[in-house]
């Protein structure tokens, strides 16, 4: 078995796919698009006159609010260029929690996993699970750019 599986079976829960795939797509979303690279990145978040930005290299992206942020953060650190935010703006603080601690809790393993690895093989190690985790982010899709609202209407006969 090789590190990339024993990494993710040992996250079982907190696999960042997973979360996305159970907690997030389930629920009605809109599209988010971020034309950012395809790879590891470092995102900051801003705290500005005009508000609250996600900057990735030399692009910022408005937030509404800090939970947004801190949930597209984490999907910026993996390269994913398009992501579902739920639509509900109250349960974003929740999902940005668990995606923030599984981040955290996959830098832990990984160091732990490749502890006795040369570092040109950890590197190969990290990058190789997160363009997986990118991969699979990119297979759930983001959805519609805008969620689908039904219009129907009870009237009476009067």
């Amino acid at each position: 078995m090789d590190i990339g599986t024993e990494i993710r079976e040992q996250l079982n829960d907190a696999w960042i796919p997973l979360i996305y795939s159970e907690k997030v797509r389930k629920q009605r979303t809109r599209s988010f698009e971020m034309d950012i690279p395809k790879r590891e990145n470092t995102p900051e978040i801003l705290h500005t006159l005009l508000g609250i930005e996600l900057k990735i290299k030399k692009k910022r992206f408005a937030c509404p609010d800090l939970a947004t942020a801190r949930y597209l953060r984490v999907f910026a650190r993996i390269g994913c260029t398009h992501v579902a935010i739920p639509y509900d703006i109250t349960k974003i603080s929740t999902l940005a929690d668990h995606c923030e601690e599984a981040w955290q809790k996959l830098l832990l393993v990984l160091k732990e996993k490749s502890r006795k690895k040369l570092p040109p093989a950890k590197k190969r190690i990290r990058s190789r699970l997160i363009g997986e985790i990118r991969s699979e982010i990119a297979k759930l899709g983001a959805g519609e750019i805008m969620p689908e609202f039904k219009q129907s209407t009870k009237q009476r006969n009067n």
